[in-house]
């Protein structure tokens, strides 16, 4: 199975037309009177406004704004499509959407911008703020993503993240914390090579290195990222400081010889099974480039692979952001935490891993239908 299945594209196609969409805004009180619309609407409701006026902390408590999150992008980075712009981004942004009220009940709210500069950007969500309880950002190419989270996360009192980069580093850690525990390795000693230094290859690679992970080599499409290396953005050069100690040169073919892990947020096929055999014994492969990964799992584990994860659901062992985001906003709103820090993704990593207390290489990472996943991540938010 090498591509997303033909009448699983024609299925979504269909639902999509049929529904003109997949999320819609429903009341959560009756409008079937005078009386009622004098309660929501005019003149009721210039009570309530005159009690946020003066007031302001009070919009948490009367409108939804403490449920609600907005769910932004401009399109310039969707996984697997690229550069698509804001219509063809906004199919994905809805399936977020209903993720966050299918699996935490929180209202989510698609937003996709006519632009992709930075200053615009910024000024537009801050601008929508007053109106969400918390800002996700989405599919924002690198380096601008950076500056866009960073910026907005210094100005706003509410919790931002762009979900492509932390998201994405929280399920990784989650899915190495359990197949670690399979393999009988650890963080310390482990040699990890990281194919992809876009926006999810910096967020993993940093959570990894922060949670203990002394060796760990990146990878972009000129070759092993290190301190000293020509042509480096900003963020890439970040990257190379707390990275590849020893300098090492060369292709991912070359660095991946003798590595225990093997992640790919890149692109598909680029995982070879000459590479596959090149790893250490007993290794592992989280390959989670979507829709067709950077190694599909049975040529995997024909080359000789422990444990092997992707990003898809019709495979084991898939590792997907939307294990970690619905709970984790779940939590941030629900307990008003403002920022979220690296103690809260680690907490949030090891919550999911706990939902498997006997990973096996065939289950290593808890499935979006298991009982509790949201709860557990929402309560380590401040655990």
């Amino acid at each position: 199975m090498s591509e997303t299945r033909p009448d699983v594209g024609a299925q979504a196609i269909e639902l999509h037309q049929r529904l003109k969409g997949i999320i819609e805004i429903r009341l959560k009180t009756p409008i079937d009177s005078m009386s009622d619309l004098s309660l929501v609407y005019t003149p009721g409701v210039g009570a309530v406004s005159r009690v946020i006026a003066d007031h302001p902390e009070q919009a948490d408590q009367l409108t939804w704004r403490k449920n609600a999150v907005a769910v932004v992008s401009d399109g310039s980075a969707v996984l697997g499509l690229g550069n698509i712009g804001p219509a063809g981004a906004l199919p994905v942004m809805e399936g977020k959407c209903a993720i966050f009220k299918r699996f935490a009940d929180l209202d989510a709210v698609p937003i996709v911008l006519a632009t992709q500069d930075v200053e615009q950007i910024i000024a537009t969500v801050k601008a929508i703020a007053p109106s969400f309880g918390a800002i996700q950002l989405e599919d924002i190419s690198g380096p601008r993503c950076f500056t866009i989270e960073r910026r907005l996360q210094e100005e706003l009192d509410i919790p931002v993240m762009h979900d492509d980069q932390h998201g994405t580093a929280v399920v990784a850690l989650a899915a190495l914390i359990n197949a670690l525990k399979v393999v009988g390795k650890s963080f310390e000693e482990v040699n990890v090579v990281l194919s992809g230094a876009g926006a999810a290859g910096i967020g993993v690679a940093r959570l990894l290195v922060k949670r203990g992970i002394k060796n760990l080599i990146a990878v972009d499409r000129t070759g092993a990222i290190w301190d000293g290396r020509e042509g480096l953005n900003e963020e890439k050069k970040l990257l190379a400081s707390f990275t590849n100690k020893e300098k090492r040169t060369g292709l991912l073919a070359d660095v991946a010889q003798g590595a225990d892990i093997l992640i790919g947020v890149s692109s598909a096929g680029i995982f070879t099974t000459d590479i596959v055999k090149s790893l250490a014994p007993h290794s592992i492969i989280i390959a989670m480039a979507n829709p067709v990964p950077e190694i599909l799992p049975d040529e995997a584990k024909a080359a000789g692979v422990a444990v092997m994860a992707t990003g898809r659901s019709d495979f084991p062992n898939q590792v997907n952001n939307a294990l970690c985001y619905p709970g984790l906003f779940r939590g941030m709103l629900d307990h008003g935490v403002k920022k979220v820090t690296d103690e809260i993704k680690f907490r949030a990593a090891e919550a999911i891993a706990a939902m498997v207390p006997h990973p096996t290489p065939e289950k290593i990472i808890p499935n979006m239908f298991d009982p509790g996943l949201v709860e557990r991540v929402a309560a380590s938010v401040i655990e």
